[in-house]
């Protein structure tokens, strides 16, 4: 694991170096650059581990990423086409993603004024699975989101390690490359082959249906602190209709984010004994969740944020009819 050491005092980035420009600079990188590598994520007591092959020739993006601990997974994604892999039960999961959410992918949205809610100071540099890296903290303006603390590759602007800040600047979570390569030889054809064989696996479509949360009768009561809405989905019901555990009814998420941290409202009946119990949760690492019982519905939120900021959400939100 990579243990981040101190790079000096921090210092405000001039002018001339906007937040969002800086931020889609390393996005871009993400998305563009050809490269392979292990990541390792901790979060609390938890660590996981994956391989990861990306390559993009302009048109198109392709990625695999292969779980390096737990039950085994691989993942491929042709741009929006996402394929899931679970060889134990010989079981594939197609779906449309617009990304993997998978580090280093730090830019959740390039629409957002991220500079009214944080700062961007220069840490000096550092150096990182042997690449020179830049080592920059984004400090929130208020306590409605957590801080960032982001090395990125100083040549391409790729994110080499990324650390999620608490309220009170300690680490609350981590994502580190334990090797890379950069510019690697990563084949299209060869990724496209591998996600196309899908003989002696049972796949399965889990697509989720674009919705507006106004059309199922709930709004947001007031904004949250530059949290916007970037889509609304509708889940489809589980293939075994009247199991235990079944939900009543499909499952609406309601997903916001400030272009970097994000916000899901998920919205279901509510269904006894399933839901019971109301109130915070810390899930491990940087993810919190907060449940609510709102008449005959029940409303989980969840989010790598403040557990206030869920808090907020969950309050806020009404129904219309």
């Amino acid at each position: 694991m990579l243990l981040f050491a101190s790079a000096g005092s921090a210092e405000p980035v001039g002018a001339e170096t906007s937040l969002n420009s800086w931020l889609v600079r390393m996005h871009e990188a993400s998305r563009k650059r050809a490269y392979t590598g292990t990541f390792v994520v901790s979060a609390g007591a938890k660590t996981v581990s994956a391989k990861i092959w990306h390559v993009c020739d302009g048109t198109q993006q392709m990625e695999r990423v292969e779980s390096l601990s737990g039950p085994p997974r691989s993942t491929f994604r042709r741009n929006e086409q996402v394929l899931t892999f679970f060889p134990e039960a010989k079981l594939a999961v197609a779906e449309s993603r617009d990304s993997l959410g998978l580090f280093p992918n730090l830019l959740k949205a390039s629409n957002s004024d991220l500079g009214e809610f944080y700062q961007l100071k220069r840490l000096g540099n550092e150096r990182i699975v042997g690449l020179e890296a830049e080592v920059v903290q984004l400090v929130p303006k208020d306590r409605l989101r957590y801080g960032y603390r982001v090395w990125s590759e100083k040549r391409t602007g790729l994110v080499v390690q990324l650390q999620t800040l608490g309220l009170d600047g300690r680490v609350l979570e981590q994502s580190a490359f334990s090797e890379l390569q950069l510019d690697a030889p990563v084949s299209m054809v060869k990724l496209s082959q591998m996600m196309g064989a899908t003989q002696g696996y049972r796949v399965e479509h889990a697509e989720l249906q674009k919705t507006a949360a106004e059309a199922h009768g709930w709004s947001l009561s007031k904004a949250v602190g530059g949290y916007k809405p970037v889509g609304c989905y509708q889940r489809p019901l589980p293939v075994q209709e009247g199991a235990g555990d079944t939900p009543l009814g499909p499952t609406l998420q309601w997903m916001f984010s400030d272009g970097l941290a994000t916000v899901s409202l998920f919205i279901e009946p509510f269904q006894a004994p399933r839901h019971m119990r109301e109130g915070a949760a810390d899930l491990g690492g940087a993810t919190r969740i907060h449940t609510r019982h709102i008449d005959t519905w029940w409303v989980t939120a969840v989010g790598e944020v403040p557990a206030a900021t869920l808090n907020i959400f969950s309050h806020a939100l009404e129904r219309r009819k």
